[in-house]
């Protein structure tokens, strides 16, 4: 049994000597099986949550109307989950009604896909009634039971499936992948944050080209932002191979290259998929900064508004582009870099107050226009980066 488990250890025998039954359950136990890393230990028990809080002093209703509670011990958390079974779904999300149970199996029914409705006792005992492991070991995505009636519960269970595809390079089996393309409509009916977290997992899985390609295929694409008419762009886009090498943002830009939007269409399909404002400056950024290098080599100033990193990760996105080798030119990228005479605002040798008392002029957007051409002629090797050089150039060179 892995650290993990072994921490949470105390929790399961709290609850069994209290006269409950407690079981480790769900991705960590699936995890546990794939030998990877191990995140969240998800703990199920056969205690309601009253009798949950009962057994232990601190506690926190998180979810306590379907049955969970977070229990914080010896400096952790942990969400303990009283078994359920769940009612019609009318929302294609939540159940009208949640009933507590004792039987484990009934819980595990309820539950998405076979390999994550497998249970481990305090023993490292595995409890599967739905052939988990038999699924792990074929490398397949089966739900359990009727496929339809599990998307139908809840529809973001289709975007996690192909997401699965994507992270465990497993392959979907054969009514599951039915179930998707007849049901995908269904997936309309999701708030959009929900299908942003799946999509976004599903880019950074290891296997994300063919999870594209499914989406495609089962015509899932069409219920997510922006998406509908683009199957072709998307496509094209899967051709690339990004794994490993960057941060989610630059997955956007790549995508958003291939969508060829319209400039001032870009921040609004962005914003359809709610993103962090912070989130789409920097793709909005990194689109401007890679067809600016589509279109010609980098020149010093361009360099230095980008910045070192940006500019990186644009070579980066050119070279995947190009089928060229990641690091292709960064080296050389780099070295330009550091021979620039000025590399942010901040090493400038005068400021803002500086123009202030030389002009005798009120602060203005002038000041930037000044700041601006200064940085310029630094950059370009026509001024010096000294205070008594820049104020010469400015009264003698410069226009007022």
């Amino acid at each position: 049994m892995k650290a993990p488990f072994l921490k949470a250890l105390p929790i399961l025998h709290k609850l069994e000597a209290a006269g409950y039954e407690a079981y480790f359950v769900g991705g960590a136990v699936r995890d546990f099986l794939l030998a990877r890393p191990i995140d969240d230990v998800d703990i199920a028990t056969s205690a309601t949550p009253e009798e949950v809080k009962e057994v232990f002093s601190k506690t926190v209703d998180v979810g306590i109307a379907h049955g969970t509670i977070v229990v914080l011990y010896q400096g952790e958390s942990y969400e303990i989950t009283t078994f359920r079974s769940e009612s019609d779904y009318a929302d294609f999300r939540r159940p009208n009604e949640v009933t507590f149970i004792r039987s484990l199996t009934e819980d595990l029914r309820r539950r998405d896909f076979t390999m994550n409705a497998i249970a481990m006792n305090k023993n490292g005992e595995l409890i599967d009634p739905f052939a988990g492991q038999a699924a792990i070991k074929a490398k397949m995505i089966k739900t359990v039971g009727n496929a339809g009636e599990r998307f139908q519960e809840d529809a973001l269970r289709m975007m996690r499936a192909i997401r699965f595809v994507s992270q465990l390079s497993f392959s979907l089996e054969k009514e599951t992948y039915n179930a998707l393309k007849e049901h995908s409509k269904w997936l309309e009916m999701i708030a959009v944050q929900r299908k942003t977290i799946e999509f976004e997992k599903l880019l950074k899985g290891e296997n994300y080209q063919m999870a594209i390609k499914l989406l495609i295929d089962t015509g899932l694409y069409r219920f997510l932002p922006g998406f509908k008419d683009k199957h072709k762009e998307l496509a094209a886009f899967s051709q690339f191979d990004l794994t490993g090498h960057f941060a989610i943002s630059e997955y956007w830009v790549l995508l958003l290259y291939h969508f060829h939007l319209p400039r001032n269409n870009v921040e609004a399909f962005l914003r359809s998929w709610k993103l962090p404002v912070k989130q789409i400056r920097r793709v909005k950024l990194g689109l401007s900064l890679l067809t600016q290098r589509l279109d010609h080599e980098w020149k010093l100033e361009e360099l230095y508004r980008a910045g070192k990193e940006s500019a990186i990760r644009t070579e980066k996105l050119l070279n995947v582009l190009q089928e060229r080798y990641i690091d292709a030119n960064i080296d050389e990228l780099e070295g330009v870099w550091q021979r620039l005479p000025l590399k942010e605002r901040k090493e400038l040798a005068i400021t803002g107050q500086n123009l202030l008392e030389w002009y005798q002029l009120q602060g203005g957007p002038w000041i930037e226009e000044k700041l601006l051409a200064i940085e310029k002629a630094i950059i370009n090797g026509e001024l010096k980066n000294e205070r008594v050089s820049i104020k010469e150039w400015l009264f003698t060179c410069s226009q007022p």
